[in-house]
């Protein structure tokens, strides 16, 4: 049976990355790999088995398209409300909370964020499916 391990997202300014996922997600480096053309910094917390792995191309300038194939990730958390605000105050710019109840039964509630290089994160409430 296979694990998923990480999500690998390619990034221009590594520090600015850094900074939001830690600052969003209190994701902070578990290893680091430098060389010579590229960098490999993979994130996580004490909530999460799996990593956000940031590569940076050196030298690259150019913004990175993302297609029209690229979703999002997704997280979870236990009071969506009070991190929608806290987002809000830290200048994250999120979208609003979104109710997705279809049939009057609650399924999920959500926003969504972006990060620097223009990724989007799902931010659900925890609560049924997603745990």
């Amino acid at each position: 049976m296979a694990k998923i391990i990480h999500t690998m997202i390619r990034v221009l300014d590594l520090d600015r990355s850094l900074a939001f996922y830690r600052q969003a997600f209190a994701l902070t480096p578990s290893h680091q790999l430098d060389f010579e053309d590229f960098a490999l910094v993979y994130l996580r917390n004490d909530e999460n088995d799996m990593e956000i792995e940031l590569t940076l191309n050196k030298g690259e300038k150019a913004a990175y398209t993302h297609g029209n194939g690229y979703g999002h990730v997704a997280v979870c958390v236990d009071d969506l409300d009070t991190e929608y605000q806290r987002f809000c105050e830290l200048g994250l710019e999120p979208t609003d909370i979104v109710a997705f109840a279809p049939n009057d039964v609650l399924l999920a509630r959500f926003f969504f964020v972006t990060d620097p290089d223009g990724y989007e994160i799902e931010v659900l409430q925890r609560h049924g499916h997603y745990q």
